[in-house]
């Protein structure tokens, strides 16, 4: 893998094409579970863990599947890493699983996951594929977490509740509350401040994008400074 093609991948994956702000994929669960920092947290790492698994041995046989039959294939793939992380959940977050329910196993319909198994995995080889997934994974993972810091922090006035249920009693003193035990702003709690928090992100994302676009015309376009040759033609008396 050559150093341009690894940052190419890992630019797509966290920022330029990024599933969730710039592809807009897997919004269901983006939106549904993001109310708190703990639950995007169990859901995002079980979301990666099933795109690096996938798109990896997606690559292993893209050469021994008939086209007829790839879809099907790969949905089989992307089930039985769902399967995995359904059953480790239930073994070490079990209090977390509940809270998450069907969003789970609904992991297998994340058209993220699917669209990278045949877009990418299918095309490329091992290392890449992996990489690609590890790149996907953690930039749904980033705004996945940055989505649900802000609908707990403007809805219910905490941070890092319930995140024992991720990292055991270690965690149980993490929960902050700045703005008192009886803060609540309850649309950002309900699905429209779901829509309206990710609006926001996706908003600053282009602005970002825009202001960096804007400096690296500026830089391209910057006068070259020191002595330059002029070239003179012609008859001079």
């Amino acid at each position: 893998m050559s150093d341009a093609t690894v940052r190419e991948v890992a630019g797509n994956g966290l920022w330029h094409n990024n599933p969730a702000l710039v592809q807009l994929l897997g919004l269901c669960p983006l939106l549904a579970v993001s109310s708190t920092v703990a639950n995007a947290l169990g859901l995002g790492l079980a979301t990666m863990m099933v795109l690096i698994g996938s798109n990896t041995i997606v690559s292993l046989i893209r050469n021994h599947v008939n086209d007829a039959v790839r879809l099907p294939v790969f949905v089989i793939i992307i089930a039985a890493f769902v399967t995995c992380a359904e059953l480790l959940m239930k073994a070490y977050t079990y209090d977390l699983y509940q809270i998450l329910g069907i969003f789970v196993p609904l992991i297998v319909t994340n058209c993220a996951i699917l669209g990278r198994a045949e877009a990418f995995a299918s095309k490329n080889n091992v290392g890449l594929a992996a990489l690609d997934g590890v790149m996907m994974g953690m930039g749904f993972l980033l705004v996945l977490v940055a989505l649900g810091a802000i609908r707990e922090l403007l809805g219910q006035g905490t941070l890092f509740v319930d995140m024992h249920f991720l990292f055991g009693p270690i965690a149980v003193n993490w929960l902050i509350q700045p703005f008192g035990p009886n803060y609540s702003f309850l649309i950002i709690v309900l699905p429209p401040g779901a829509f309206l928090v990710t609006g926001l992100l996706i908003a600053l994302k282009n602005i970002i994008d825009n202001v960096l676009k804007v400096h690296v015309d500026k830089s391209r376009n910057k006068p070259i400074k020191g002595a330059k040759r002029v070239r003179t033609t012609g008859h001079i008396s």
